[in-house]
């Protein structure tokens, strides 16, 4: 895919996160749905959920494509060193990377596509969120974004659900 192309493409799904956003303070939580929110302003991603051993490990392996405005959030137990790869992952990432509280630590951008590099999150990790890579980038999403979702622990939640 084209440079210009890929732009657009990117272009439009911010403008679909941003406008499904303007009404996030309304929303309530759901499973299928996360939310992200920063000095850049606010996002939403429908997202898939990878909170089993085995789902974690199958992750976005093998998958062709993914809707821009989709994601896989990835809830661990609990805090933990986390580190992921691109191991039979056709789709290029960008991974966020937030502690039990839901705030972002870390913001891997462009992780290539069959690469067995690991990228590290760090020490104090239980959730990572997937989403086509360039998203992270043109919403400005950063460490210090706060993520909500119900896997979240609301009692330690900095955005907790409604």
């Amino acid at each position: 895919m084209n440079n210009s192309k890929r732009l657009v493409q990117i272009a439009l799904a911010v403008f679909s996160c941003l406008t499904a956003s303007a009404s996030l303070a309304e929303a309530a939580c759901r499973d299928d749905l996360i939310q992200l929110k920063g000095s850049w302003g606010q996002a939403q991603f429908r997202v898939e959920v990878a909170d089993e051993p085995a789902e974690r490990q199958q992750g976005l392996m093998f998958r062709q494509s993914m809707p821009q405005g989709a994601g896989m959030l990835f809830v661990y137990e609990s805090e933990r060193p986390v580190s992921f790869w691109m191991r039979n992952t056709l789709i290029p990432l960008d991974m966020i990377f937030a502690d039990a509280s839901g705030q972002v630590r870390r913001v891997h951008h462009n992780a290539i596509p069959l690469d067995e590099t690991l990228i590290e999150g760090g020490n104090k990790i239980q959730h990572v969120l997937e989403i086509n890579a360039g998203l992270a980038k043109a919403l400005k999403i950063e460490a210090g974004t706060q993520l909500r979702h119900p896997a979240i622990d609301q009692n330690v939640a900095v955005w907790p659900c409604e």
